[in-house]
């Protein structure tokens, strides 16, 4: 599956460690949130980069304890017509600060891919290759925004009174 990464197709380091697989003991790995709350400490203490698959129905409280110690939360949209995880994200960068990896897995289309980026996504799990290709011309395509939300871009009025600040200063 290709993962889409700061507007390039990359490969992921990370080994999605699902069921009753075992967690990997070196080297970067996705584990499940059921898997992941058994033993949170134990698994944030790895010496290797440690991610967690969340799904949209679980409440994100039972997370933020371990947010500063997790490299990826990868959120997940069952169907294209569930939209909790646009809310989880948003929480996860503007109310908790978190400054890993937002992965997007699951239904990620691509007619929401700008929506998903607005909302603090950084990677995106896509399932066609046409796909991974349309999300990485995106996001060099779209620079200026006229809303502020938790992805950390400018809006079009920030940029405005920065060029008038600038010109009101010569």
């Amino acid at each position: 599956m290709p993962l889409v990464k700061k507007g390039a197709i990359v490969a992921d380091s990370f080994t999605h460690a699902v069921d009753d697989s075992e967690i990997p003991v070196e080297g970067a790995a996705l584990i499940p949130a059921v898997r992941f709350l058994a033993d949170p400490e134990a698994l944030v203490a790895r010496n290797s980069p440690t991610g967690v698959i969340w799904p949209n129905n679980r409440d994100l409280d039972e997370l933020v304890p371990y947010l500063d110690k997790l490299a990826v939360v990868a959120l997940v949209f069952p169907t294209f017509r569930d939209g909790r995880a646009y809310s989880q994200a948003r929480l996860l960068r503007e109310r908790y600060g978190y400054k890993g990896e937002l992965r997007a897995t699951g239904q990620v289309l691509r007619d929401q891919f700008v929506l998903m980026l607005r909302a603090g996504f950084d990677a995106f799990e896509v399932k066609k290759d046409a796909d991974a290709e349309a999300f990485a011309a995106t996001v060099k395509r779209y620079t200026v925004f006229y809303q502020p939300t938790g992805d950390g871009r400018i809006t079009a009025l920030h940029r405005r009174m920065q060029a008038r600040h600038a010109e009101s200063a010569r």
